[in-house]
């Protein structure tokens, strides 16, 4: 291998460890819109659910054994994941599922429906 092609191959493995560390591979909350009819998912009938069955485990201020989630992230209530929704769309929304790490994964239809609750301002 020339002197060339090692410079090329680190630069690729560099440019791809760094973009990859920035998210550009996870989709973003502003780049998955509300539908135009707005969503008839709200805290009551889906995210309080999800939360609960999803996150709660390691979110919840309550959670004894929280698994490495950093203490600022709390989901107790609406106003808490209002203010992260951006952060929980990316790790668990749409495409995106690094959260929960399993085993009891939402289904793919529960994660598209977080995508639209969150997209649309996860409304009470």
């Amino acid at each position: 291998m020339t002197t060339v092609q090692r410079t090329f191959l680190a630069a690729s493995v560099l440019l791809c460890f760094g973009v990859s560390s920035c998210g550009l591979f996870y989709r973003e909350l502003d780049s998955y819109p509300c539908p135009p009819e707005g969503t008839t998912l709200t805290y009551g009938n889906f995210g309080a659910r999800f939360m609960d069955t999803y996150c709660q485990r390691c979110h919840g201020s309550q959670s004894s054994a929280r698994d490495g989630a950093p203490g600022e992230f709390i989901f107790d209530s609406l106003e808490q994941v209002q203010r992260h929704r951006a952060r929980i769309f990316v790790r668990s929304a749409a495409e995106n599922d690094s959260m929960p790490p399993g085993p009891d994964d939402p289904s793919e239809t529960e994660r598209n429906q977080l995508a639209e609750w969150l997209a649309c301002g996860a409304p009470r």
